[in-house]
């Protein structure tokens, strides 16, 4: 439905998100608040909004899915719009005596200068100034406009033009498919959408060149590829564009060859195949592998005696390592790069403090670090040292716009030597960050299980850091005793090995629950959840995490966090919820940060010692604490505490279920998994990961064929070309490419 009216006031923004609560006269004297995401409005203008009215614990709001904005048309309305804050330094006073001489036509008075320093108390300098405030808040309005003309929502117009400013009509018009390469979040569809409805041919330069560019950005995104086999990308990007017969792929190829020549796209000789390659990737995946072979280089001759150090650590700890230990302490002791790998139970922690106990005593400044907040946090307990997040190992440099860090190339680390542990998660983003904040000399260990799934982002850093060959790889093997006697850890190395693990056993933490269909094996995980387990461990619900294969469907998280919330926290009288979508949110909810913010401040008390900071990352889980009207705060496991706004919703997501991709680099006391019927996602990786989350008790609910289809099939090989780089950067080699 439609309503216009003129605004009251606006009651709250967020200047990030754009979303935007304000009061509104509706035509016929009533007034409405209003939702929605807007771009930036104030009192006096008038609206004509599109949308439903939507009942909420603040009482009957209009829920506002498109808007369209004009000028007020009445005097004291105009008088209102001028003072709203609107312009800097233009008050209730100036409006007032611009209304006075201008009458109706002030805002057109407003792209005059000359003619506004006519005005009392008024100067040409204000004037000027006041016409470029007035042209910018113009300029944001029409563009969204705009692109609402075409299609775009509100939220997409919003970060296009924060974007491009005010060239966005200009950008759009001349090309749309510009938008896939310069907005994250705009795909193809949407420009090619855009472009449809300004009149751009299908077989247009400009949609070949954006299909192309999308096929790769897809592949990386789905697949985690740095690059397609050309053949493989010229079909899949035919595919894409649909615009003609076989001849058509001549076009598709044609431009593919002018990207390369042009750099936007490299091309790599690999074997028989012919590597295209976004640009950044290609980047990304020298930049990595020149750094790894400058640290192997670097070391290669200096040598400490390691059996007396491991001798040391023996006996003031009261154990004896492993032959298979002792050998990985000495590479990550004397190499420059050192990778350890192995399963649970194969003492990679154990190995870790050793490394760290012998760099200490070598007074070697060491610096321990993992991907997530919850990795690092298990880590700072196992070694009784400070652990960090490789993102505040670094430091984030929140002045650079584009949130770049503090170490980098150019400001080394001030560390002799780094531990990462959980390093099959770095993605090529981190992997390059680090390395190039270390400096020549220093002493890098990679700690990971390389049988668990790679990283969320696209590349495969471990995996190609040990499949180069170029660094010494220690793979542990030896299981202790008392790790086979858990069935977490004996279940997990079978289905590493693709055996079928017992189902029927005697072991008292790891438990199968035959259920068939999705519906029931909601319902038995929901009362796993709320009941059984909780106080079969003595532990609180909070503490059981759910990990499903998918989002959707209904045994997927999206599911799965419904019902859960609707029996752990249920719904109170006169308390307040929070809306995002078909979402809400309460206190005491379980949450999920799903999004890198670099920008949200944070505090953490520990000691009576408040400690600040900025950055919440992706992974990062929590509980709401307190919800304050159009303002909550989140009390993050490793204790600290970021304010958010509504704006901030869609960063969040319940967390009683999450993703088992999510999960890496956790461990939570008791772990369901959702053995979830679709084929595509089944395979050992997954399973093994999710298996290898839980620390006192896992519990497999589904069908057992449904596991054994899973263990049979290996995770789909990535395509990357980082080992290749490596190799040829340790030997001095050039690859060839384009």
């Amino acid at each position: 439905m439609k309503i216009d009216g003129e605004i009251k006031n606006v009651i709250f923004r967020n200047e990030e998100t754009g979303y935007t609560v304000l009061d509104l006269y509706v035509d016929g004297g009533d007034l409405v608040t209003a939702v929605g995401i807007f771009p930036p409005v104030h009192s006096g203008e008038r609206l004509t909004l599109e949308g439903e009215f939507k009942k909420s614990q603040y009482g009957r709001q209009f829920d506002t899915v498109k808007y369209f904005i004009s000028n007020p048309v009445r005097l004291d309305s105009i008088k209102k719009y001028l003072s709203s804050g609107l312009i800097k330094g233009l008050g209730k006073v100036t409006a007032q005596n611009i209304v006075d001489r201008f009458g109706l036509s002030s805002l057109e008075a407003m792209d005059k200068p000359f003619e506004l320093a006519r005005v009392q108390g008024i100067s040409l300098k204000r004037a000027t100034e006041f016409s470029v405030a007035f042209a910018k808040a113009k300029s944001a309005q029409e563009a969204v406009i705009f692109l609402q003309s075409l299609g775009v929502s509100i939220n997409m117009s919003l970060k296009i033009f924060r974007a491009y400013g005010d060239r966005t009509i200009d950008n759009v018009k001349k090309n749309p498919y510009m938008l896939v390469e310069d907005i994250d979040g705009v795909g193809f569809i949407t420009a090619d959408s855009i472009a449809a409805s300004m009149g751009i041919e299908r077989d247009s330069d400009k949609r070949i060149v954006a299909g192309i560019v999308h096929t790769l950005k897809e592949d990386s995104s789905r697949g985690g590829n740095t690059f397609m086999p050309r053949e493989s990308l010229v079909e899949e990007a035919f595919k894409l564009l649909k615009i003609g017969g076989e001849d058509d792929k001549l076009k598709i190829s044609d431009a593919l060859e002018d990207l390369v020549l042009l750099g936007q796209l490299k091309a790599v000789e690999y074997g028989a195949t012919r590597a295209i390659m976004l640009a950044k990737y290609f980047n990304l995946e020298k930049s990595i592998a020149s750094k790894i072979a400058a640290l192997v280089e670097s070391r290669r001759f200096e040598t400490v005696d390691a059996d007396e150090a491991v001798a040391r650590f023996e006996k003031e700890n009261g154990i004896e390592l492993h032959s298979s230990q002792k050998e990985a302490v000495a590479e990550a002791i004397n190499g420059g790069v050192c990778v350890i790998t192995g399963g649970p139970g194969t003492g990679k922690t154990t190995i870790v403090k050793c490394i760290l106990q012998t760099f200490k005593d070598l007074n070697l400044r060491t610096a321990l670090c993992a991907p997530t907040g919850r990795a690092a946090k298990r880590l700072s307990e196992a070694t009784d040292t400070e652990a960090k997040t490789i993102h505040r190992l670094l430091e984030l440099d929140y002045e650079n716009q584009n949130a770049g860090f503090v170490f980098n190339e150019m400001k080394k680390l001030p560390v002799d030597a780094v531990i990462v542990d959980e390093a099959s998660m770095v993605d090529e983003y981190v992997a390059n960050a680090l390395l190039k904040a270390l400096g020549s000399s220093v002493r890098l260990v990679l700690v990971g299980d390389k049988d668990q799934l790679p990283s969320v982002g696209a590349g495969n850093v471990l995996a190609d850091v040990i499949k180069s060959g170029v660094c010494p790889v220690k793979q542990l093997t030896h299981i202790y005793r008392q790790a086979l006697e858990s069935g977490i850890v004996a279940s997990a190395h079978k289905i590493n090995s693709g055996l079928m693990p017992e189902l029927k056993n005697k072991y008292k933490d790891f438990f199968f629950i035959s259920v068939s269909g999705a519906e029931n094996i909601k319902k038995e995980i929901v009362g796993l959840c709320t009941e059984r387990l909780p106080k079969f461990l003595g532990i609180r619900p909070y503490d059981v995490q759910v990990l499903c294969p998918m989002r959707r469907g209904a045994d997927g998280t999206a599911s799965l966090n419904a019902e859960l919330q609707s029996v752990l926290n249920p719904k109170k009288p006169h308390e307040k919820e929070l809306y995002y979508g078909e979402t809400v949110f309460r206190a005491s909810d379980k949450v999920m940060q799903t999004q890198n913010n670099y920008q949200l401040a944070w505090t953490c008390t520990v000691g009576g010692v408040t400690q600040r900071g900025l950055g919440v990352f992706n992974g990062d889980i929590g509980e709401i604490a307190v919800i304050d009207d159009e303002n909550f705060i989140v009390r993050f496991e490793d204790g600290r505490e970021a304010n958010y706004t509504t704006g901030d919703l869609e960063q969040l997501s319940l967390a009683y279920a999450t993703t088992i991709h999510k999960s890496q680099g956790s461990e939570f006391d008791a772990v369901v998994i959702c053995l979830d019927a679709n084929f595509l996602l089944q395979s050992r990786n997954l399973i093994y990961t999710a298996v290898t989350r839980a620390k006192k008790t896992a519990v497999l609910v589904g069908e057992a064929q449904m596991l054994g289809k899973m263990i049979k099939r290996s995770q789909t090989q990535r395509y990357t070309l980082l080992s290749k780089f490596i190799k040829e950067e340790a030997s001095g080699e050039k690859s060839d490419f384009e």
